[in-house]
């Protein structure tokens, strides 16, 4: 399928082919037919792109400064690279579409095939012959609205949901600053609530388009003057301001046309520098508004389908657009007359050129249209870059499913390092796969995991995607006779581990690896050999400087990423496992307290080993980040040795030290691990053994067990 895409590195706007993306659980998959290009938004978004590192870096200090302190904790080439890499990724544009589901996700009740739909959202509703949308940002279209007019609902929501943060009464006066696509929703809608509406803006043809809808509206320079007449010198009940400029001038406005104690919204991206004493004088309430509506930004929401009870949240951002699209089929809001443009989306990047004042062309509302015959979806899933033509040799021949920022910027740049074969790579969206497989020499993308799976090219799959779907992907590569490597976690709880575990007592015509990388950092295996000749146990204290991660983050949720023990936790229960040789026998953890804002992540756990040897994991999400992450010390037969966040590695024994730094940085052993795949690919030799693998993962759930109880918890 054809999809519009902006890279973030060079700037250009470009129509790629992209595999047609496969619908998640409550997600529906729609044909689109008509797509709106935002004139706020996406010029900004290209804006941006176009700009050099310089322009960039000072239009984005927050992300300068995540930079520099990510230098300071990894290294500059680490970061230069992750920085880079994220640069590159290519980024999907849109978010106010209209189309036909095609085909339905799981947990997708009350829909089917065939329906009319407008859709939103970011990455979800985006200029794409097809996209995949959640349950929750579909509203219905009726037969009497056209898929073109459909297509402005998302925009329409923005303008209702600042509506009602103004909080307007029948008959009050409403003014509205920016008489641009969103102003003149905006003011339609104003009106069809019975308010009295005026709009303002800086182009005289802008103000003539808004008489043209019956609407009252003046210049900027006659602005206070004629507010102030339209509301027998009352001043405006509420300001709405919908205008994009960085200038301060449409808040200073506001506060100067708005009566005492009246409210004042902006849902255009303006200058925020407030003239106190006018906002002072008269009390003035201002909202910044968030797009469309209550459940914006909530995964839980837009991802998981989950609703906010209507007696307690009456308009969420998914009622506000079916508010919309109920005000575009009764007639109360116009939007056809508003159509400037109509580009075929094999010109979607003409588009762009107008929104952003390349082609000095007068604009209102730009859409991208798409062919309208119905497709057989079969084959459409995947893209071909080359013919795979497999080796006689027993190497590695590797499909990928997942294709997110840590196999982009970490693990796939590895394995280019090694004599392993691309054949082929999946992510859920395709468009992620088709960027991987363009960059890293894949044969093909796909956004099907089942066509890597049944791949008869590929031996071996590398399972890359979110923790709650590892385990039931490593049975079906299993079943398929695939070798597999799995990123940690293996599971995220007890019932998936016991069916992995009995699956692997029946099943040995292929092997299985987990991605506990830290074990073959080159450090690491000095570490360990420092101490291969010990004949007493060891005392090891892991401490980990993890960082805050937010309450709603994904990986904290229990089905989803198993929290943050279970999830990351394993890796240091797996490096503890790896010094000392064998897996743990018990644990007893203790945590700080949450206090409601951290989900069982300050935890420090002791493990005990069979040989006696004790293992010490101090997980920390409270520190400063400037603090590098990690730090290993070990003590155990007269020696001792510290490892300073896989940067330097210091062994003192019989009173000598030796110093050993990685020139180039940080070394986490991802190119090693990679190495020891390939290898254990061709011998048929697990490159970790399976006790240690299920007694590391049994050991995480065994921790939190025990944070929970209080008490020492046997494994």
């Amino acid at each position: 399928m054809k999809q519009l895409l902006q890279n973030l590195k060079t700037g250009k706007a470009i129509v790629e082919e992209v595999p047609v993306p496969s619908p998640r659980a409550g997600m529906a998959l729609i044909k689109t037919a008509a797509s709106l290009v935002s004139a706020g938004t996406e010029r900004m978004v290209v804006e941006f792109a176009e700009k050099n590192l310089v322009g960039k870096a000072r239009s984005r200090p927050d992300l300068v400064k995540q930079v520099i302190d990510k230098a300071l904790r990894e290294g500059l080439l680490n970061t230069a690279q992750a920085a880079f890499n994220k640069l590159d990724e290519p980024m999907a544009l849109g978010y106010s579409s209209a189309g036909t589901i095609v085909e339905l996700g799981e947990k997708m009740d009350g829909f089917h095939v065939g329906q009319r739909v407008a859709c939103a959202g970011g990455g979800y509703a985006v200029h794409a012959e097809y996209a995949v949308v959640p349950r929750n940002l579909l509203a219905l279209i009726p037969d009497e609205l056209d898929f073109e007019s459909a297509a402005f609902a998302t925009l329409g929501a923005i303008a209702l949901h600042g509506f009602r943060l103004a909080e307007p009464n029948l008959g009050e006066n409403v003014a509205v600053i920016g008489i641009g696509l969103l102003g003149l929703m905006t003011m339609q809608i104003a009106a069809a609530a019975g308010c009295r509406v005026i709009g303002i803006d800086i182009d005289p043809k802008r103000v003539k388009l808004a008489e043209q809808f019956g609407i009252s509206a003046c210049s900027r320079d006659q602005a206070e003057a004629a507010v102030q007449a339209f509301t027998a010198n009352r001043g405006a009940d509420s300001v709405i301001i919908c205008a994009d400029t960085p200038s301060n001038d449409p808040v200073t406005l506001a506060g100067q046309i708005a009566r005492d104690r009246a409210n004042i919204v902006a849902t255009g991206a303006v200058g925020l520098d407030f003239p106190r004493k006018i906002y002072f004088e008269k009390e003035l309430s201002f909202i910044n508004s968030r797009s469309y509506g209550p459940g914006r930004y909530d995964a839980s929401y837009e991802e998981g389908g989950a609703d906010y009870p209507i007696g307690f949240v009456r308009w969420t951002e998914g009622r506000n657009l079916e508010a919309v699209v109920d005000l575009l089929a009764g007639g109360k809001l116009q939007v056809e007359s508003l159509i400037t443009h109509r580009l075929p989306i094999e010109r979607a990047d003409e588009a762009y050129e107008i929104i952003t004042g390349k082609r000095e062309e007068a604009f209102i509302g730009v859409l991208l249209t798409y062919p309208e015959a119905v497709e057989k979806l079969e084959g459409l899933q995947v893209v071909k870059f080359k013919t795979f033509k497999p080796s006689n040799l027993q190497t590695c021949k590797l499909g990928v499913i997942g294709a997110g920022l840590f196999a982009n910027a970490t693990l796939l740049p590895a394995i280019k390092k090694t004599d392993i074969e691309l054949v082929g790579i999946a992510s859920s969206g395709g468009l992620k796969a088709q960027h991987s497989a363009k960059k890293f020499g894949f044969g093909y993308a796909t956004s099907s995991a089942e066509e890597i799976i049944n791949d008869e090219n590929i031996n071996t799959i590398a399972i890359l995607t979110r923790h709650d779907t590892h385990a039931d992907l490593v049975i079906k590569g299993l079943q398929a006779a695939k070798n597999v490597f799995v990123e940690k976690p293996l599971a995220v709880n007890r019932e998936e581990l016991e069916v992995l575990s009995e699956f692997l007592e029946s099943h040995h015509s292929s092997l299985i690896t987990a991605g506990f990388n830290r074990r073959y950092a080159p450090l690491a295996r000095q570490l360990g050999d420092f101490y291969a000749d010990r004949v007493e146990p060891l005392y090891i204290h892991y401490r980990v400087n993890a960082g805050y991660i937010p309450l709603n983050h994904w990986v904290h949720d229990p089905a989803q990423g198993g929290g943050r023990i279970i999830g990351e936790g394993c890796h240091f229960i797996d490096f503890v496992t790896y010094l000392v040789g064998e897996s743990p026998i018990s644990v007893s953890a203790h945590a700080l307290p949450d206090h409601g804002k951290y989900h069982e992540d300050n935890v420090s756990m002791t493990f005990t080993f069979p040989d006696g040897s004790i293992g010490v994991v101090d997980y920390l999400a409270n520190g400063d980040k400037s603090l590098p992450k990690e730090r290993v010390e070990v003590f155990g037969g007269g020696k001792v040795a510290t490892l300073n966040d896989y940067r330097s590695l210091e062994m003192i024994s019989n009173g000598r030290r030796k110093k050993i730094n990685n020139r180039l940085g940080q070394d986490k052993g991802w190119k090693d691990e990679m190495l020891a795949l390939a290898n254990a690919v061709k011998s048929g030799v697990p490159p970790i053994p399976y006790e240690q693998l299920i007694g590391v993962t049994q050991a995480s759930f065994a921790a939190v067990e025990s944070l929970r109880s209080g008490e020492k918890v046997k494994i």
